[in-house]
């Protein structure tokens, strides 16, 4: 079966079928389930730690977990990309403990070498804005809002990430969205968005 297994037939595969291929040492399906969630899971990361370096290495790290509970995956437990957004999750959790305790004399300054030093820090006050503004939001707007426009996130999957309804997610993610528009609204000329 191995060496009959072509990279595109792996390719039609369900999630499940390619786990258990690669825990029946077919390699070539761990290429393609890294394919399908690294970026989801690193844009997840990404939006929890604000941190380029810790994102990739809580990626890196949820699929080596996924890489070892392969031959134990059981199908119809749970689905793979579930899995993986509350391993993700509650990684991130983790390095967001441990950057607390870090001081800032231990903390080397990082070199910017980038040339637009302007826009940079207009998009870091952008972004601050929106991070703080979202932080105020209730707790279940900010995880539909964040899952939907932040981690690229479809409705349905958010849906089943929160055990809620299609349409609750999307009643959350609108009401979300307007309270972050009027939080935002006072600050449009400050962080240079011309008032149309």
């Amino acid at each position: 079966m191995k060496s009959l297994m072509r990279f595109d037939q792996l390719s039609e595969m369900s999630d499940d079928a390619l786990l258990k291929a690669y825990a029946n040492g077919i390699p070539e399906a761990s290429q393609i389930l890294t394919d399908r969630f690294m970026s989801k899971i690193f844009t997840q990361a990404f939006h929890r730690v604000r941190n380029e370096a810790d994102a990739d290495d809580i990626a890196q790290e949820a699929m080596l977990r996924l890489w070892r509970i392969a031959p134990n995956w059981k199908q119809g437990n749970a689905k793979i990309s579930t899995w993986l957004y509350k391993v993700v999750y509650n990684l991130c959790i983790d390095c967001i403990r441990q950057k607390k305790t870090v001081h800032l004399d231990a903390v080397t300054e990082p070199v910017d070498d980038r040339q637009n030093v302007t826009n940079y820090l207009l998009n870091q006050s952008r972004a601050n804005a929106l991070y703080s503004a979202l932080a105020k939001l209730p707790v279940r707007q900010r995880e539909a809002v964040s899952m939907r426009h932040l981690e690229c996130i479809s409705n349905p999957e958010i849906a089943e990430k929160l055990e809620l309804s299609i349409e609750a997610v999307e009643s959350l993610i609108a009401r979300g969205k307007r309270a972050l528009s009027d939080a935002l609204q006072s600050q449009k000329s400050e962080l240079g968005y011309q008032n149309d």
